[in-house]
């Protein structure tokens, strides 16, 4: 059974890209494209599969991901989080909250390769 990456990005270009860099690779996609949504799913547990992986976006309307990640913290401590972001500056808010933090622009292989590492402990 191929592991389960929720992938949470309000730009729907990006999250259609990785979605398909992901799936390629072997992987199970659920794009969400707003992190109260998913969130929301969480708590409900309306996903298809338990996720193991969770990719978030920085900026996103209504809520940061670094927002989302301390709501997701609550129930899912140490579930992975992969956080992409287009501003060195925002690693800061996601101190103790236990994410691998990478910057955009962040190629197909060093995408695949953080995954891997998170999930299987792949070296890169």
């Amino acid at each position: 059974m191929p592991s389960t990456v929720l992938l949470i990005d309000d730009n729907a270009i990006q999250a259609a890209t990785r979605q398909t860099i992901l799936k390629r690779a072997g992987y199970f996609v659920i794009p969400v494209l707003n992190p109260q949504r998913a969130l929301e799913q969480f708590q409900a547990n309306d996903f298809p599969s338990p996720i193991d992986l969770v990719i978030t976006d920085h900026v996103m309307p209504g809520m940061t991901g670094a927002d989302f990640v301390r709501e997701l913290r609550k129930a899912h401590a140490d579930l992975p989080v992969l956080v992409i972001s287009g501003m060195e500056e925002a690693q800061d808010e996601y101190r103790d909250l236990n994410v691998t933090f990478r910057l955009k622009p962040l190629l197909p292989d060093y995408l695949l390769a953080s995954v891997d590492r998170m999930l299987h402990g792949v070296q890169s």
